[in-house]
């Protein structure tokens, strides 16, 4: 069965996405070899009708992956974002097989309870996703929290983003180490800097030979996405491309030695 691979639709610029729609990509996307789109909450300019897009999603042949800018625990000390069941029913009305949120400000004490009771088998699997904060990009929150969640036997997985690690300067193949078994979406992007500024961009040969020696640390259903920029003059082809470079990272996974 062909591995799945997803493409953001922030991919093609936040500017652009935002003047012509996010289902003007649909079909670039699934020409391009991709089983999922990843649609971003944060590149609608209005409210969208979530059932008629997923329709449109259906059918160009693709899945979805539904990502919101919401974390978690909003406030240090708090409680459970009151918007995440929203965020879950829009994710269902989409057809979305997944939601990814970020973390927020967890902590041990925190009530996991709450999550618990939104959580459906039958719904969208909610997906925390290390983002490029210090209280949500870490790897000590996050395996704090996922340790409860696992005693929890909570249904809920991780977003493992390789190039968020760097804005906090924490070591992926530490984070995979500790995480891997829980994570269920893998971002893909190489980071370089730009002066004081780090930012996404396309991996090159290097980046996806280092990439090799986290592969064994994640589960047999990883699913894969781009959340790089596409750029150049033919996007169908640069997406091909990129596509298929996942697609060899995919096999290279499949092929390593499972690590503990």
């Amino acid at each position: 069965m062909p591995s799945e691979i997803a493409i953001t639709t922030s991919a093609f610029g936040a500017d652009l996405v935002r003047t012509h729609g996010q289902a003007a990509w649909l079909d670039l996307i699934a020409g391009a070899g991709a089983s999922h789109v990843e649609i971003r909450a944060e590149l609608f300019t209005s409210a969208p009708d979530f059932t008629a897009l997923g329709t449109r999603i259906a059918e160009a042949g693709l899945a979805c992956v539904y990502s919101v800018p919401l974390e978690l625990w909003p406030d240090a000390g708090g409680a459970l974002s009151p918007h995440l069941a929203a965020s879950l029913a829009e994710a269902e009305a989409l057809g979305a097989d997944s939601l990814k949120v970020s973390l927020g400000h967890y902590t041990r004490n925190a009530d996991l309870a709450p999550i618990a009771d939104l959580l459906d088998a039958r719904g969208p699997q909610l997906l925390v996703e290390n983002d490029q904060s210090a209280h949500g990009g870490r790897i000590a929150p996050l395996h704090t929290f996922i340790d409860a969640v696992q005693a929890a036997q909570l249904p809920l997985g991780l977003t493992f983003d390789i190039g968020n690690w760097c804005w906090q300067d924490e070591d992926p193949r530490s984070a995979a180490r500790l995480l891997g078994h829980q994570v269920r979406y893998l971002h893909c992007k190489a980071v370089r800097r730009d002066g004081a500024k780090l930012r996404a961009v396309a991996p090159q040969a290097a980046d996806l030979r280092a990439w090799q020696d986290l592969m064994a640390y994640f589960p047999d259903d990883l699913r894969c996405a781009i959340e790089f920029p596409l750029a150049g003059p033919d996007l169908a082809a640069e997406a091909r491309l990129q596509v298929q470079a996942l697609r060899s990272l995919d096999a290279l996974r499949q092929e390593a030695p499972r690590h503990g």
